[in-house]
Formats: structure tokens, sequence, C-alpha cells
């Protein structure tokens, strides 16, 4: 399974030829200044959330690549007044058959609210079940006793967890969040991007190593196999 990161919470994933990307926030984010926005493709955009660093960029992407955006009941609702109409509405605990695999929407504990200042509906997590390999995408989130479910729902292949702390998960948390969920390898997203969420590669890549934990922090703009 291919995995793209395009800085901060925005990545892309491909499974079964199709190209899955999450929470678009480029064009706003210095620290992606070079990636090519305008060369992204997208069969799917899935959004955690309503903020601002998770959609800035949906809408322009979604009419670019012509994706199929999924998230919940009331981010499909204003992404539809936005003039989008490939749409997909989900909410907590539902999942669905896609013609690469099966997603499941589980908790996240954060806030939502969408850049006009209307409400974003619960946030959310997917765990994507797939015969490529399964995965979790946690969005925002605090480290939270609903994670201990995920292995119920399937093994993982690997995680994409927050690890930036002040608005999410710190690195501690993160680490405890893969014990409960009962993965070794973490894809570590929403750091770095303010100054509010900038943390020390090294001690942080040590925390989890001597946690038995692998955490792959891949550069903005490369493509790693997970």
């Amino acid at each position: 399974m291919r995995y793209t990161n395009y800085g901060h919470s925005c990545f892309a994933v491909e499974i079964k030829g199709k190209r899955i990307l999450f929470d678009p926030f480029i064009t706003h984010n210095e620290l992606a200044s070079k990636v090519d926005v305008q060369a992204i493709q997208a069969d799917y955009i899935f959004v955690s959330h309503g903020h601002e660093d998770h959609v800035a960029d949906l809408i322009s992407l979604a009419k670019q690549t012509g994706a199929m955006v999924v998230s919940n009941f009331e981010i499909i609702t204003w992404a539809g007044k936005q003039g989008l109409t490939k749409l997909h509405p989900m909410n907590t605990g539902g999942k669905w058959k896609f013609d690469f695999g099966t997603v499941k929407c589980v908790v996240a504990q954060h806030s939502s609210g969408l850049p006009d200042g209307t409400y974003g509906g619960n946030p959310m997590g997917f765990v994507f079940i797939t015969d490529e390999g399964n995965f979790y995408y946690s969005g925002d989130t605090a480290l939270t006793m609903d994670m201990e479910l995920i292995p119920g729902i399937t093994e993982l292949d690997f995680a994409v967890l927050p690890i930036g702390d002040n608005f999410t998960m710190g690195p501690e948390d993160a680490i405890a969040a893969a014990e409960m969920i009962e993965c070794e390898k973490i894809i570590g997203i929403h750091y770095d991007t303010f100054g509010y969420i900038r943390i020390d590669k090294k001690e942080v890549m040590q925390l989890f190593d001597e946690a038995g934990v692998e955490l792959l922090l891949p550069e903005i703009g490369s493509t790693i196999e997970v």
C-alpha cells in the first residue's frame, strides 16, 4: 500500500488502483509549499472533521479531481452547498463497502466547526478494511477508551495518529493509543505546522523506540510503502 504525505494531516493512500485523499490542507500550509496541488489526483476524499486545517482545499480539490467526498452528514451537507455533487454521508458507528474495501466510522474526541462558522457535526476516525491491508486513521483526537474497540473491528497493518499535542494527542498518548489499538506501526501527523504543535523529532522518535512502537515521519511530498 502506497502512502503519500502532503503535510499536516493531509495524506493519500492508494488501494486497488483507487487514490484516497484525506483532510486536504495544502495551499495554506507553508511547509507544503513545494507540493504541486494541480498534479494531485483522487478518486475519494475522506474528511474527519470541519476545521479549516482539514478542509481548506476540499472544495477546490474535489472539483479538480472529480473525487467522491466522504464525511459526516453535516460536512457533506455543507459541501453540497459549495457546489459539490459526488457526496457520501456517513456517521459514527456506520460502515460502508466501497469499491476498494470497507470503511467503518469510529469515535474521535475533538471539536468540529466549518470555516463559515456553522456546525461541523461530530468528528470521526476511519478504519479501512481492504484486501491490500487494514489501517486506522484517527483524525484529530484525544486519547480515548473507545480506541480499545478498534482491534475488535479488524487487525491493523498500520495507523495514522496525531502526535503534535496541544490540540490533539501528544507523543505519549499516541504511544498509549498504539497499545490500545494493538498496532506497532504508526505514521505521525498533525505536528510542526503551527507553533503550538512543533515537536522535537529526535526526542519523539526515541520515545516510540523505547516503547517498542515503530514511528514513521515521511517527508512532505514523499511516498512510502506501508
